[in-house]
């Protein structure tokens, strides 16, 4: 079970770990996406890296089993603004554009539940 525990907390990190280390080096088109969420131009790119590194981070503490719970809890928070700014499928107008946010949206839900799984059912000692 133990390995089976790892395994679903790789699975649900690594993600994090790849993608917030390439907002981090990369922020791109994230910090436009920032602006238009409301976060000052003069700040945006900070926000986008921060967010990177909670993301990074939270992802690495889930996958090493040290303090996962916070981790997910981290990576939980990061989410919503990023699927909120990056993912806004009720605003587009061109409907293949609203598919593609709404499918991205559903994926961000569903790493999410993982990451409250990992939240609701890890122990505090178990790794």
């Amino acid at each position: 079970m133990k390995f089976l525990s790892l395994l679903s907390r790789a699975a649900i990190g690594v993600p994090f770990v790849v993608l917030g280390y390439a907002a981090i080096k990369e922020p791109g088109g994230r910090v436009k996406a920032a602006e238009n969420f409301g976060i000052p131009e003069d700040l945006a790119d900070l926000a986008v890296r921060a967010n990177g590194a909670a993301m990074a981070l939270g992802g690495l503490s889930v996958i090493t089993g040290v303090l996962p719970q916070v981790g997910a809890a981290a990576v939980t928070a990061s989410m919503i603004p990023t699927t909120m700014a990056g993912h806004a499928f009720w605003k587009d107008t061109d409907p293949k554009q609203r598919q593609a946010n709404l499918v991205q949206f559903l994926k961000n839900l569903g790493m999410v539940g993982g990451l409250l799984a990992v939240i609701a059912t890890t122990k505090p000692s178990q790794d």
